[in-house]
């Protein structure tokens, strides 16, 4: 009777073994198709059989990137270009009124400063007396002249400086 018994473990042993590698087997073949089917569905991926080429839009990207640093290289250039055109402008502009004559008349004289950046530029003179209006231009370079200034000249040229 030990034999019969033994013989039955043997058999019922083997009998789970054999279900147990049958339900793997088939565990195997279900994974093994889902990896054919995602291996498929990868290659055609990356060679554009399908709605969607990797490779080919990666270099697209690579390529649009490549235009827009171009494009905003050379805007970078155009603002410097611009920037360095608008220090030399004669954009700053100082004013100073003032009586020539201190004994008779008003503030009719003047002296207007139009220089860039860099001080370089020129300051007009106009000179008022009752019957006459005298007008002197002299150059500037860095703010100085190599014509003498006078006080109202130097003082219309402070002015142009003063940022607002």
């Amino acid at each position: 009777m030990e034999n019969l018994v033994q013989l039955l473990d043997v058999r019922l042993l083997l009998l789970a073994c054999s279900v147990l590698i049958l339900v793997f087997l088939i565990v195997v073949i279900i994974l093994w198709s889902k990896l054919n089917k995602l291996r498929k569905m990868y290659v055609s991926m990356l060679n554009g059989s399908g709605t969607l080429n990797v490779e080919e839009t990666l270099i697209e990207i690579q390529q649009n990137n490549a235009v827009l640093k171009q494009e905003t290289d050379n805007a970078q250039q155009q603002m410097n270009a611009i920037v360095g055109q608008m220090k030399k402008m004669k954009s700053n502009l100082g004013v100073y009124r003032f009586n020539a004559f201190a004994e008779s008349g008003s503030d009719q004289s003047f002296s207007i400063a139009l220089v860039d950046d860099e001080q370089d530029g020129v300051v007009i003179s106009g000179i008022h007396n009752r019957d006459e209006t005298y007008v002197f231009a002299k150059p500037l370079e860095r703010g100085t002249s190599k014509y003498m200034l006078s006080p109202e000249e130097k003082e219309a040229i402070l002015r142009s400086g003063q940022k607002k």
